[in-house]
């Protein structure tokens, strides 16, 4: 008995070593993402069900039964279908003319349509009142009277938003095919058309799929367009910033925002239940799609994409424009004084936007990269629950998201609160936001390490954080630093994740942006989107600059 015992107690040891990393792994990664997304989503369920005699569903009755309510709601529905639709519809255009035609000009094309991603989201809403206003460049110019604002206002912004989000799905789910495919097709007599249909578009779903849930998402979650350019065509969003920032309605706002929350929920169910049938399209045996010279096709492809590169473009250059002029549209001689920022706060926001991007980059790739290997090297029965806490931020809007924040950590007993109203504060917020993309981008590039590096540091004596540390993170550091890039390019523009957490002292650039236009100050509100504009361009050049230098020229920076 004494011998058993003996063998035994080695035995529990090594269980015990080897389930140590598990468990500190699992909370390291679990308790941060409980804290930090569920915690303030419970917050704002309960908050949504308060009522002065306790919990119940009072609010949810006083607000749903209202003619208002019914009526935001459809006006939400519309916009986002209906801007969902042409921005996926043009993506998928200019995606298949830049994968899948010779058109001239095709670089110039894939970088300009990607410019809206360096600006705040409701840039696209500035330059077209900028434009089409009553003020607007071409009211004044061509006597015309074009009312840009409402409806048809908030669908072509949001179009001119979403679109490089969608191009950049549909642009990876047309960049493979196999050539035997479109042989075969074409063997047997079918025409161009009939090869889109029973080919082309069935491989492509997948992606169509997902560039509609992230526009439907991104869409009905904004606030930024509607509030500069929507005049009284409120929607959802906008109005949870009435009810909360306007009306201090904290229970109205819980409502809306649980109510903006199924939508979004409901579309991320269906693009993952959709993205679970997916199969591989190429095989050892494919064949690279050959493209052919076809003149008629790919100067009607370069023709939509430059009338598409041209709008984007417009409404950024009259953004530029209208910072360097000195009074718009009264005075419109050159002059830099709007980058004086003779305004409250003066530059201090842009700087405090720099301070939290870049503690968002430093933080985001530690979390997200931390997420990935916990959920696909330490397997666990908590593996599951883990993954689904790190996509969860993806359903949920940035608003939401946000007020969250503001019902479970404003509380002096809280241990958050000494963060509270900080930079960090609104750092963290903007990781956890966008933290199921991050988190997707890094178990990508950590699944296609193999075993086998793990294996061969095992039987060399190597520990794992051995091998994370002198293999993995290495073979990894490419992908990183794409994601350090994402998080400070979002963390720069975002606006509805962030717009409940600010304070005079952390104002950040992009709410500068939004309140600069609510008060008529035209000129110093795009002063500013132009230096966001800068700042995130400025980055990404020395970035790509300094991976150019050491060797890694196939980084991709833009995900």
């Amino acid at each position: 008995m004494a011998v058993i015992a003996e063998d035994r107690a080695p035995r529990a040891r090594l269980r015990a070593n080897r389930h140590a990393p598990v468990l500190i792994g699992t909370l390291l990664v679990g308790v941060p993402l409980v804290v930090f997304v569920l915690w303030p989503l419970a917050a704002i369920l309960l908050r949504s069900f308060a009522t002065p005699e306790g919990l119940g569903l009072d609010n949810y009755l006083s607000v749903m039964g209202t003619p208002r309510f019914r009526r935001i709601l459809w006006n939400s529905l519309d916009v986002t279908l209906v801007s969902t639709v042409i921005a996926v519809g043009a993506a998928y255009v200019f995606a298949y003319g830049v994968q899948r035609s010779l058109m001239p000009g095709k670089a110039l094309y894939r970088f300009l349509v990607l410019v809206p991603l360096f600006a705040p989201s409701l840039v696209q809403a500035q330059g077209l009142v900028l434009l089409f206003g009553r003020n607007g460049l071409i009211n004044r110019s061509f006597g015309t009277s074009i009312d840009i604002y409402g409806y048809w206002g908030i669908v072509l912004a949001m179009v001119l938003y979403v679109l490089p989000y969608a191009f950049l799905i549909l642009s990876t789910a047309l960049a493979v095919a196999d050539q035997r495919l479109y042989e075969s097709a074409r063997m047997l007599g079918a025409g161009p058309w009939r090869i889109f249909r029973t080919i082309t578009l069935p491989a492509t779903r997948y992606g169509l799929a997902a560039a509609i849930f992230v526009c439907f998402t991104l869409v009905i979650t904004d606030f930024g367009n509607p509030m500069v350019i929507g005049a009284n065509y409120n929607v959802l969003a906008t109005e949870i910033y009435n009810q909360v920032i306007g009306q201090a309605n904290f229970e109205r706002g819980t409502v809306i925002g649980m109510v903006l929350l199924v939508p979004a929920a409901i579309a991320a169910i269906w693009e993952k239940y959709l993205s679970r049938r997916q199969y591989a399209l190429i095989s050892d045996q494919s064949k690279p799609l050959e493209i052919r010279r076809h003149p008629v096709r790919d100067w009607a492809f370069s023709a939509f994409c430059g009338f598409v590169c041209l709008a984007i473009l417009a409404v950024v250059a009259v953004v530029v424009y209208a910072s360097f002029v000195h009074l718009w549209p009264y005075r419109m001689t050159f002059s830099l004084r709007h980058y004086r920022f003779d305004v409250q706060n003066g530059i201090q926001p842009l700087w405090n936007s720099i301070y939290i991007s870049l503690m968002a980059a430093a933080v985001g790739v530690v979390v997200v990269t931390a997420a990935s290997y916990v959920i696909e090297k330490l397997k666990s029965p908590a593996t599951r629950w883990l993954y689904f806490l790190s996509i969860l931020p993806a359903a949920v809007p940035g608003m939401v998201l946000g007020l969250g924040y503001v019902l479970a950590f404003n509380n002096p007993a809280n241990p958050i609160y000494m963060i509270y109203g900080t930079l960090l504060i609104i750092a963290l917020a903007n990781v956890y936001y966008y933290h199921a993309q991050g988190f997707l981008i890094a178990s990508t590039s950590l699944k296609q390490v193999s075993g086998s590096f793990d294996e061969a540091s095992a039987s060399l004596g190597g520990s794992r954080m051995q091998t994370l540390w002198k293999v993995t993170l290495p073979l990894i550091a490419p992908t990183l630093v794409g994601v350090a890039v994402f998080f400070f390019m979002r963390s720069m523009v975002t606006l509805s994740a962030v717009i409940f957490l600010i304070t005079p002292q952390t104002q950040v650039a992009a709410v500068s942006v939004l309140l600069l236009e609510d008060r008529g100050a035209t000129n110093q509100a795009a002063a500013f989107s132009v230096c966001i504009m800068a700042t995130v361009l400025g980055v990404l050049l020395v970035v790509r600059g300094a991976l150019w230098a050491l060797g890694w020229k196939d980084v991709r920076l833009i995900r």
